[in-house]
Order: structure tokens, then C-alpha cells, then sequence
């Protein structure tokens, strides 16, 4: 059974669709990459996967006894977020958040969680550091290890590369692939057609109507190459 499939979606945003009739399913294990132009919906698409927007038709259902509590979501950074004034070690603690309930503390089990994914991720050393003098890569470190204290199944990336130098960025993407082969499933929006075409399992391409394709990896190099697609 999959872990999470969403069948026949329209999905838009200030009263404008920009994708409709989307459908898909993603199995444990999966490495999922959805690319596609600007303004197609992607980041949409993982707003509404997270419930924090509201298909305009369709649904969205979990399977495989995944709860949406269990699905980590690491966003775009903005201006603001690389400024944040805190040590890395309560920026990944903050990760547990979902875990707390109504509890105004981290328990030993959530403090535990946010170091063993700080010494996974390789930022242990920088736990007392402040977390807005951290370099571009080491802040994107910090960030994936706060959304794995919240994921238990399923890893929302949205651009985990965006603004980093090209060794950050391949940086990044090794960890994410060590984190998918260690069980955890991931989902990816990225404009980088190469490290989708070189990690991902299988591609979900959206925006127009025409353009719409979900499928394996190589189902998808089949089909970019005879609809003379680039992205």
C-alpha cells in the first residue's frame, strides 16, 4: 500500500488553478522529484501534501498506517529564517515540536532525537554555535536535521540546494540520498534536472494540462526525450 497518493487534484492559488488532474502515489523508499517551470504549483503541491492548503478538487490520502504528524518539511530559507538569533542545537530541537503536545518542554527521548540527527548530519561539533553564523551549507545541515525531529516516514524538500556554492550543494544532496537509503522516504521539489535525473527514484513533472507525467526515473528520460522537454 502506498504511503501517500493523491488522485486527481486541482491545485491553485488566489483564485487561479494551475494544475489540475494530478495524480500520483508514493511507496516507502520512494525518491520522489517533482520539477517543472516557475508558477507550475509545486510548491503548492507540497503545502497541500502538509494541509496547510486546501485542494481546490481531489484528495490527498495517507496509507501504510503513515500519520501526516510523521511527515518532516524542510521550505525555502528566507532572509529572515538565516538570521535567526538561536544556538543550532534549539534550532533542531524546535524540530520536536510536533512531539511536545501540550507539554512546554523537550523530554529526554526529544532531546535525544535532536542530537543523534545533529551527529547524523555532521553539525554535532556546531550544536552551541549560533545558528545565523553558520555558512549557507552548514545552516541547510542544521535545517534538515530540525525537519528529521519531526519526520519519522516521509522528508519534504522544498530546493535543499537553493543559494548553496556547488560543493555545499553536493553536499546536501549526498546526505539526502543517505538519509532515503536509510529508509526514509523522500519527496523533492528541484530545478536541478541533473541531481533529479542522478538520485531520484522516480519524476513528477507538473504544470500544463499537457505537460503532466509521474513515473519511474527511467520512464521519465524516455519521455523528456521525446517530447523534447529540457527542465
Amino acid at each position: 500500500m502506498p504511503q501517500l497518493t493523491c488522485q486527481d487534484l486541482t491545485l491553485g492559488y488566489e483564485g487561479r488553478t494551475v494544475v489540475s488532474g494530478l495524480s500520483f502515489a508514493v511507496d516507502a523508499g520512494d525518491y520522489l522529484c517533482v520539477v517543472g517551470e516557475n508558477g507550475s504549483g509545486k510548491s503548492t503541491l507540497i503545502k497541500t501534501i502538509l494541509r496547510l492548503k486546501t485542494p481546490a478538487a481531489g484528495r490527498i490520502e495517507t496509507g501504510g498506517g503513515l500519520s501526516f504528524k510523521e511527515i518532516g518539511y524542510l521550505p525555502q530559507q528566507t532572509a529572515v529564517q538565516k538570521d535567526f538569533p538561536a544556538s543550532v542545537r534549539e534550532v533542531v530541537r524546535s524540530g520536536c515540536l510536533n512531539r511536545c503536545g501540550l507539554r512546554p518542554f523537550y523530554n529526554r527521548q526529544e532531546k535525544q532525537i535532536a542530537e543523534e540527527n545533529m551527529e547524523k548530519l555532521g553539525i554535532a561539533p556546531l550544536a552551541k554555535h549560533c545558528y545565523r553564523e553558520l555558512s549557507g551549507g552548514q545552516q541547510q545541515r542544521a535545517l534538515l536535521a530540525r525537519a528529521l525531529c519531526a519526520a519519522r516516514k516521509i522528508l519534504l524538500l522544498d530546493e535543499p540546494a537553493a543559494g548553496l556554492d556547488p560543493k555545499a550543494s553536493a553536499e546536501m544532496y549526498a546526505l539526502i540520498q543517505k538519509l532515503n537509503r536509510g529508509g526514509v522516504t523522500i519527496i523533492m521539489i528541484s530545478h536541478d534536472m541533473a541531481a533529479s535525473v542522478e538520485y531520484a527514484s522516480h519524476i513528477l513533472h507538473i504544470g500544463a494540462q499537457s505537460a503532466l507525467f509521474f513515473g519511474t526515473k527511467a520512464e521519465y528520460l524516455v519521455y523528456a526525450g521525446s517530447d523534447g522537454e529540457s527542465q
